[in-house]
Order: structure tokens, then C-alpha cells, then sequence
């Protein structure tokens, strides 16, 4: 696929950043830009030699993505509904795994790689929902933070009224998500919703070391297990469930030529070498 409003970095150490880049229009969202990061995301998933994937902003926009483009809202107001302008055979990373994740942004759940939002700017809207849904978020100091929705008299979007009560907890979500405030980098790092603040021109530096740290230090199996084992346990409805698949996962993956490196490698006080298993 052309790639018209990302740009996707690929290193030699399994970390890939995926860039909005539509800086004349400060990385807003479009159905375009969508299109590409579920085509990118796609491409992430089949090639097992990307194990982490950051999200960012182009710099030149000045912002990590504020949500929507001004210019397809009024296109929506003049339709008289939404048009999200994906085609019909938009890629589908993620789905299949359990119904509860085939949609629009819950399919992060449902994908093997990770994924780290490195907030270099404002997140509004469609912006704030795609840092949410990754599954850790590095902030730029003082980026501004918001649904944005309860403003333009729209609904909570994507899903957000599922997932932030999960990140945050019920009570500072129905802060954030009734009133539609702004909020800044290091309030959503007390609220628990950032992971970490940074200085704006280091915040992608952070996240891609953090990322290399993971594919250093953890076996490619346990982060995908660890990984999946989050999001399905969103979902279940007793502890046991996730205590009888853990015990499965543990005699699987107990085989392992990993499992035999890691134990060598802690007898060997050296790093372990990972096959890929």
C-alpha cells in the first residue's frame, strides 16, 4: 500500500514506529490514515521479527494527533451522518482471536505485538482513543489531553467508555469523559493514564528504548503470552479461567528451547539469546 499519511520505520532490533504524518493538518485523523495504520498493523502481525510497535506524531505537526480532521467533521455535518472513508477490504489485524475484540480500535486487543503510543503532542478524540487502546503510553511534558467528544455533540467514541475505566478507574473516566476537559501529560500520569512524561523532543527516544528493553529482555513467546493474557482476561468472568490458562500456557512453554536459555543463561549470570520460540 502507498502510504500517503504515515511513514513506518522498521530497526534491526524488532521495534518498528509507525508515524502519523499529515503535519500540514497536525497528524489529524482521516479515514485514510486508518486505512493505513490497520494495513501497517497488519504488517506488523506477520512479520515475526517486529515485536513492538510505537506510535507517534510527526514532529513538523506539532501535535501526536488531534483528533478528527475540521475539514471531514464538516463533510459528516453536510452528509447528515458518519462516513468513517475506509474501503471495504480494510485490513484486519487482531480479529479473529474472540468476537469481542472484531472491531474498530478493540482489535488492539487482539494483537500479538505490542504496541506503545509515544505522545509527542496534543491527543484529542480519535487521537486520545488511539494512544488509549496501546498498551503503554509515553506523554510529551505539558501535551494536552481530551475526548474532545461531549464539545461537538457526539457520543463517547471507540470504545473509550469501555476501556478508560479499565486504565484509570470509574470515577476519574466519568471525570474525563463527561465533562471532556483537557487534561495535561503529567495529570494523566497521576491519574495512572500516561505511563511515563517525558521532555517533548526525548518522549520518542523513551519509548523505542523501553520498546528495545522488552525484546531484550523477554522471550518473543512470553511477551506475546504475557500480551495476550491482558486482553482476554478483560473479558473473562472468573479468576480461575485465567489461572487454568496460565497453568496451561506454563507447561507449554516449560518445553521451550527459550525456557532451557533463560535458565541457562540465569546459572550463567549473562544474558540469555533468544531463538524466537
Amino acid at each position: 500500500m502507498e502510504l500517503k499519511t504515515t511513514r513506518w520505520d522498521i530497526g534491526d532490533d524488532g521495534v518498528a514506529v509507525l508515524t502519523l504524518s499529515r503535519p500540514t493538518r497536525h497528524n489529524a485523523w482521516t479515514g485514510r490514515m486508518h486505512t493505513e495504520l490497520r494495513h501497517l498493523l497488519h504488517t506488523a502481525e506477520d512479520d515475526p521479527a517486529i515485536r513492538v510497535v510505537v506510535i507517534t506524531g510527526d514532529p513538523e505537526g506539532r501535535a501526536f494527533c488531534p483528533g478528527a480532521d475540521s475539514r471531514a467533521l464538516e463533510g459528516h455535518a453536510d452528509r447528515g451522518g458518519y462516513d468513517a472513508g475506509t474501503p471495504d477490504d480494510l485490513a484486519t489485524p487482531g480479529f479473529g482471536v474472540r468476537p469481542e475484540f472484531d472491531a474498530d480500535f478493540a482489535f488492539f486487543l487482539g494483537l500479538e505485538t505490542v504496541t506503545i503510543a509515544a505522545v509527542n503532542g496534543a491527543a484529542a478524540g480519535a487521537g486520545l482513543v488511539l494512544a488509549c487502546w496501546c498498551d503503554l503510553r509515553f506523554a510529551a511534558a505539558g501535551a494536552k489531553l481530551t475526548t474532545a467528544h461531549g464539545k461537538l455533540n457526539l457520543p463517547v467514541e471507540y470504545g473509550l467508555s469501555w476501556l478508560l475505566p479499565r486504565i484509570i478507574g470509574h470515577g476519574r473516566s466519568a471525570d474525563l469523559l463527561l465533562s471532556s476537559r483537557v487534561i495535561t501529560a503529567e495529570e494523566g500520569d497521576r491519574l495512572g493514564l500516561v505511563n511515563a512524561v517525558h521532555p517533548a523532543d526525548a518522549v520518542l527516544d523513551a519509548a523505542v528504548d523501553y520498546a528495545r528493553t522488552l525484546v531484550r529482555d523477554v522471550s518473543p513467546h512470553a511477551l506475546r503470552a504475557s500480551k495476550r493474557q491482558l486482553a482476554v482476561d478483560t473479558v473473562r468472568n472468573h479468576p480461575a479461567e485465567s489461572v487454568r490458562d496460565a497453568q496451561a500456557r506454563l507447561d507449554m512453554m516449560m518445553t521451550e528451547a527459550d525456557y532451557r536459555a533463560a535458565v541457562g543463561a540465569v546459572a550463567d549470570r549473562r544474558a540469555p539469546a533468544w531463538g524466537g520460540g
